[in-house]
């Protein structure tokens, strides 16, 4: 049987430590076990400059949970061509601190200031995004064009993203 972990300053500053140095420029802890698990509860931190390239999640059971504990997420949502529907600002004393987001819905997120740190919930198990899953319009992480558009996400958060 495992201890008690205790989610406290300490561990969200290392985890924002080694996302501030991690290539993507972020890093997750889990507390599921296993990728093959049936629940997948993590803390995702997050840095700027990391760019999550828009997907979405196809199964049903996908739908996915996020709750910001510390700094700011910028949320953006997409129609299927691309465009632009919705932006919101996440934080733990913001008019919002979390968002669900269905299966189906295009999305991404970026932090909008250093140290930014949210708990994620969704289905599992673990699965690489399936094709049909990554939005044909945006640039894959890594892409030459990636930088540019991650760059046109971070405008669309003004004030909150400098």
């Amino acid at each position: 049987m495992s201890a008690p972990l205790i989610v406290d300053q300490a561990l969200l500053d290392g985890l924002s430590v080694d996302a501030a140095v991690s290539p993507r420029r972020r890093k997750n802890r889990n507390f599921h076990a296993h990728d093959a698990d049936a629940a997948h509860r993590l803390l995702n931190a997050i840095e700027p400059g990391s760019y999550v390239a828009p997907h979405q999640h196809l199964d049903p059971a996908k739908d996915e949970t996020m709750i910001v504990v510390r700094g700011r997420l910028g949320v953006v949502f997409f129609d299927a061509d691309g465009g632009v529907t919705q932006t919101v600002v996440l934080g733990p004393d913001g008019a919002a601190c979390g968002v669900n987001i269905p299966h189906g819905v295009f999305h991404s997120v970026l932090a909008c200031q250093p140290g930014t740190v949210f708990f994620e919930a969704k289905a599992g198990p673990y699965l690489p995004l399936g094709e049909a899953e990554r939005a044909a319009w945006a640039p894959l992480e890594g892409d030459a064009g990636a930088a540019a558009y991650a760059e046109s996400l971070r405008r669309l958060f003004g004030s909150f993203a400098d």
